[in-house]
């Protein structure tokens, strides 16, 4: 008996050791691959895709340089890095008066602001940034649409931001300005955050007290869409079913920006966006809008799924998915042999391989194995 209990345990240290092993060896696996990866797509921003005066499609204005400089560092690269150095000169260079960060014709202000100053949060060692990030702060607070734009909380505009002061406010923008906020240590309490959440909350398809819409119980999914603001608006096409059509990036950048406003797990809000993301959820495409806008919905569902602190969604057919793990995958077999990515379908800019670099290096910071 004794011998026979001896070989069982020795049998099951077996299994077990040879287990750990297996896993050991597929996290070192997914560790290199990873690094790869972001090697690679590092090595082509550095050669292909920096412009000598440390700019990434300036054309563009001063956003994709932000997004780049803000995506080099979360995945690593050292703010002494010349990449880095040279980008932030040159989002220095285009600090203006009132604080913003932007080209002075820009239309995006808001846009370029919000993401320069995520840029300079993440590189201020020392408080090197300390007075540019007050400023950029006060000029971002400044745009959203709330009194000082003469209108009040029952405007559909109201606690939204544009891409500019004068622009129409949308979903993509407010929770951009949210990310920045909450990265500064915004808290739930915050005016700001607190006038988002309600242009978010409006721009939900959810018949709710938080949500008065002429839009809310039209469609009543849960999901998102682009902009409650004036007429409304979405990118899906097709039939509009009476109302305004939800998708996907748009809805995880609602559930993102809802968490980050301190709105709780079991808020119906928050309840009703996961079930939309469940019976939609999707690696190879962006619900709603097909290739559309691909990579930034990667980067968002990304930010979202780790901000409800889940490393498995399970979906509405009740398969578990390890998220990180697939979407690790799917950028790997999307990454171009120079190290870029790029999307064929080239709408929202995607057809730009800078600004799709800065989306996936966001997204692999997420999903770092």
């Amino acid at each position: 008996m004794k011998s026979w209990l001896s070989l069982l345990c020795l049998f099951t240290l077996a299994v077990s050791t040879a287990s750990g092993q297996e896993k050991k060896v597929t996290s070192v696996s997914d560790q290199q691959e990873y690094r790869q990866m972001v090697d690679k797509a590092v090595e082509y921003l550095r050669v292909r895709g920096q412009k000598p005066d440390g700019s990434f499609s300036s054309e563009a204005g001063v956003g994709p340089t932000g997004l780049v400089t803000a995506a080099l560092i979360d995945v690593g690269v050292s703010v002494e890095d010349p990449i880095v150095k040279k980008s932030l000169a040159y989002l220095q260079k285009h600090i203006q008066e009132d604080g913003g960060v932007y080209v002075k014709e820009s239309l995006h202000r808001n846009y370029d602001t919000c993401i320069s100053l995520m840029a300079f949060h993440k590189a201020n060692k020392n408080g090197k940034y300390k007075t540019v990030i007050e400023n950029a702060n006060k000029f971002v607070r400044g745009i959203q649409w709330d009194e000082s734009e003469s209108i009040d909380a029952s405007n559909m505009s109201y606690g939204g931001a544009g891409y500019g002061k004068q622009s129409r406010p949308d979903l993509s923008n407010t929770s951009f300005l949210v990310d920045t906020l909450h990265s500064l240590g915004a808290s739930s309490d915050d005016e700001a955050i607190k006038k988002a959440l309600l242009f978010v909350s409006r721009c939900q398809n959810l018949e709710s007290p938080h949500n008065d819409s002429p839009h809310a119980a039209k469609i009543n999914d849960g999901g998102f869409y682009y902009t409650v603001a004036g007429e409304g608006e979405t990118k899906v096409e097709g039939p509009t079913e009476g109302g305004l059509r939800s998708y996907g990036s748009m809805t995880y950048a609602g559930l993102k920006s809802m968490i980050y406003a301190g709105v709780d797990k079991e808020d119906p809000r928050v309840k009703a966006a996961i079930k939309f993301l469940q019976q939609n959820y999707d690696i190879e495409s962006n619900p709603g809008v097909g290739q559309q806008g691909l990579f930034y919905y990667y980067q968002t569902m990304a930010k979202a799924l780790n901000a409800i602190g889940s490393d498995s969604f399970k979906d509405a057919k009740g398969k578990d998915h390890a998220w990180k793990k697939e979407l690790l995958s799917k950028l790997k077999s999307l990454q171009q042999p120079d190290g870029s990515w790029i999307n064929p379908t080239p709408r929202w800019m995607e057809g730009d391989p800078n600004l799709v670099c800065a989306y996936v290096l966001l997204t692999l910071a997420q999903i770092k194995p």
